[in-house]
């Protein structure tokens, strides 16, 4: 309901083109790819893929496309990540909506925006905190890694995240493994640690159907 009450106040906006929608991190970044929008508005809280790997995708693939992060955190940290994986905007839900419209033009100028709620500490003192910051060894990991990794911090099995990730158990395992390597942990419970202590957004998820269920669809 929040997706479609966006795109229609988008919509009333002449200069605005809405080619496209999701609600899954995954299915983002292949919509991305396929239609290259100038502007991508993006939540941080998604199924699959949270938005900051979102932006990761988008980053690491050199697609032109900017981003305008619209969310409910306010918290620092995520402000900073989001500038740091390459947001251009970072807006508030609880903004007026003239402030979504704004960082959209000013992201599709190439300029960096943040709402009034945030711009009390400018956009270079943001950039430069961004900066300064040391790089985690969360950072040194793939795309896939971080996903396995999100996914095992879930609770979920090896079995269960090649299922949402369509690879196979194997693969998932040697993921885990090397992702366990990079962050210099040796069991997996540190790694789980570790997740949650990076204040990574967790991935929110529509519940797997069941095997009965995916039998009587087809």
């Amino acid at each position: 309901m929040v997706r479609q009450g966006v795109r229609a106040l988008l919509e009333s906006e002449n200069e605005f083109s809405i080619i496209g929608e999701c609600g899954d991190g995954l299915q983002t970044v292949k919509l991305v790819e396929l239609l290259k929008p100038d502007v991508l508005v993006l939540d941080l809280m998604m199924p699959s893929l949270n938005g900051l790997d979102v932006l990761s995708h988008i980053g690491q693939k050199l697609l032109p496309t900017r981003v305008v992060i619209l969310t409910m955190h306010a918290n620092e940290a995520y402000v900073l990540q989001a500038l740091r994986n390459g947001a251009y905007a970072y807006v508030l839900k609880d903004t007026p909506f003239e402030e979504l419209v704004t960082a959209i033009r000013e992201a599709y100028a190439g300029r960096k925006y943040l709402c009034r709620p945030l711009s009390e500490i400018s956009i270079k003192d943001y950039l430069l905190k961004s900066n300064e910051q040391q790089l985690n060894r969360f950072e040194t990991l793939t795309a896939r890694q971080r996903e396995v990794v999100q996914l095992v911090a879930e609770g979920k099995s090896s079995r269960q995240i090649g299922h949402v990730l369509g690879i196979s158990r194997r693969t998932v395992e040697t993921h885990r493994a090397q992702a366990m390597k990079l962050v210099g942990v040796n069991k997996q419970t540190d790694l789980v640690r570790k997740v949650l202590l990076q204040g990574i957004p967790p991935i929110e998820r529509l519940p797997t159907p069941s095997p009965r269920s995916v039998r009587a669809g087809t």
